[in-house]
């Protein structure tokens, strides 16, 4: 219960828990924000930390000289990279027996099941879409690797997404972080940067099934 709680002030204060981080520690803030992005996206029993609002806090903090943009920019496109493919090989050596596993504390099968289902209605465009979508971007990678997706064409969409990925959102947090108005409002950002994503992923799986159970038989 405590760990279930420390999670959530930590997803949405991580600006004050990141900022803490830098001033006791100093430049091992990488090697924490390498393993955070590596586990969330290369390992599939870890959907829930913090991905996209991390990002765009790192951003903020290279806005204002804490950290350094470059620097960040490149270790953390280098674990999303490792990380998908981490789980792409997770999924290709596990196969089928993935579609036995029960719902448990280590696995969400309802989000499997989204992701799986957003993955045969767009393809490999779901790698790079998935980047941006909390839970689904843990599942998208594993899901190809179970699909056998042909690991050169993973390679490139891989690249690709987190580069956009990482490049975008500390980007964007390096440009607009420190500005008042979003600095007030940065809890109702980062609740907005789980939920939106998150509505995509449930529209789209609802659609994946639709067109499954209209198919003739």
């Amino acid at each position: 219960m405590e760990l279930a709680t420390f999670l959530i002030d930590f997803i949405l204060h991580v600006d004050k828990h990141l900022e803490t981080f830098v001033t006791s520690y100093g430049l091992w803030v990488y090697a924490l924000l390498f393993v955070i992005i590596f586990v969330e996206t290369g390992v599939v029993v870890m959907p829930f930390l913090p991905g996209d609002s991390l990002l765009f806090v790192v951003g903020a903090m290279c806005g204002v000289g804490l950290m350094s943009y470059p620097l960040a920019v490149g270790l953390l496109f280098v674990a999303a990279v490792l990380g998908d493919q981490c789980n792409y090989s997770i999924g290709r050596y596990l196969g089928p027996k993935v579609f036995q596993w029960e719902d448990s504390r280590f696995f969400n099968k309802k989000a499997f099941n989204q992701a799986h289902g957003f993955y045969e209605r767009y393809g490999g465009v779901t790698i790079i879409a998935a980047r941006f979508m909390p839970f689904l971007r843990t599942f998208a990678p594993f899901v190809a690797g179970i699909s056998h997706m042909s690991r050169g064409k993973f390679l490139v969409f891989n690249l690709v997404g987190a580069a956009l990925w990482v490049g975008g959102i500390v980007t964007i947090g390096y440009v607009f972080g420190n500005v008042p108005f979003v600095k007030a409002n940065l809890d109702k950002i980062i609740w907005a940067m789980i939920l939106v994503p998150g509505l995509f992923v449930l529209f789209g799986a609802w659609r994946a099934r639709q067109k499954t159970s209209s198919s003739p038989v």
